[in-house]
């Protein structure tokens, strides 16, 4: 039986990604990772003589970086392209030669983005959450970023969550990033809902998978941008383009 909000009526709480489901950010953190990379990967080769490949904002971004945390998503990009960096320290200045210094980078880049254009919602997706809570769900925020409570706050969406699992949370606690489930299974008991009966909501395969990974009862995959079969082969129960769609499916 599929409920009002369009998952099986054994659902109890909802678990959430952030950029690219309820905001628009992932566009932000895209074009971040591209500037970081490209700037990196453009000195690399003068510096060595050799080719510059640039940073694919569609193809690099889905399989290496999106949804990974930041840290994680650094090193399987460099690792693709067989360059081998040192891992440095938290501290390391954005854009020093480091893993670290990189993924620093980076964060400084996507902040002033979301500093100077704002953060966008997507209007279905508060129209769901705002349906969820009307049928009294539970529902968390589990993101890789660590730039959460800004987003949130900035999109004003903060107070339609009952708990909020990030990018913080997770270095603190030592969870595996995603496609590990083990944030997604954090949500799940700060909501006190088993992963059976929770609905994972993710628009990137890494997301996904970590929903499949953690044997959630309901695995919903948003296509923003044209993977709808690659999230099916990641393990989404059903792919839809915005989560209006799921309003009244019965």
């Amino acid at each position: 039986m599929i409920s009002a909000l369009g998952v099986p009526g054994f659902i109890r709480g909802l678990l959430f990604d952030l950029d690219g489901v309820l905001t628009q950010t992932a566009k932000q953190h895209a074009a971040a990772w591209k500037q970081m990379f490209d700037d990196f990967l453009a000195q690399r080769s003068r510096d060595t003589g050799g080719a510059y490949v640039e940073f694919d904002a569609r193809t690099d971004y889905d399989t290496y970086v999106d949804g990974r945390p930041r840290l994680a998503g650094t090193q399987a990009f460099l690792q693709s392209r067989h360059i081998e960096l040192p891992i440095g320290t938290p501290q390391d200045p954005g854009g020093t030669a480091t893993v670290y210094g990189l993924s620093n980078r980076k964060n400084d880049l996507v902040l002033e983005l979301i500093r100077t254009q704002g953060v966008t919602v997507y209007p279905g997706s508060v129209r769901y959450l705002h349906a969820a809570r009307e049928a009294g769900l539970p529902c968390a925020v589990v993101t890789s970023s660590a730039n959460a409570e800004q987003v949130l706050t900035s999109a004003k969406l903060v107070d339609l969550f009952d708990a909020r699992i990030d990018g913080l949370v997770a270095a603190r606690e030592g969870f595996a990033g995603k496609p590990a489930p083990d944030t997604f299974l954090a949500g799940a008991r700060l909501l006190g809902v088993p992963p059976e009966a929770a609905a994972v909501f993710e628009d990137a395969l890494a997301g996904v998978g970590a929903g499949r990974a953690g044997h959630f009862g309901y695995v919903v995959g948003v296509d923003r941008v044209g993977q709808a079969d690659a999230l099916r082969a990641h393990g989404a129960d059903i792919v839809v383009r915005d989560l209006a769609e799921l309003l009244g499916r019965t």
